[in-house]
């Protein structure tokens, strides 16, 4: 049985790149909410729009693949 992943050094490691990974995700997401033309939270919460709401959806996963192929 391999148990690695009890060293500490590995754990903290994993934490950081965790940490790491979801900073760079949210500076992404930022970055696109700016770019677009319209206030994409306003949009999506307050008028429903559901195409928008898939369209940032398939972004998000987009940059988080992204991100951890980065970060691996």
């Amino acid at each position: 049985m391999d148990i690695t992943w009890i060293n500490p050094a590995a754990f903290f490691g994993s934490i950081v790149y965790a940490l790491v990974g979801v900073v760079i995700f949210w500076l992404c997401f930022l970055l696109i909410d700016k770019i677009t033309p319209t206030d994409l939270w306003r949009e999506i919460v307050d008028k429903q729009n559901r195409a928008l709401a898939l369209v940032v959806a398939a972004m998000c996963l987009g940059i988080s693949i992204i991100v951890a192929a980065a970060i691996h």
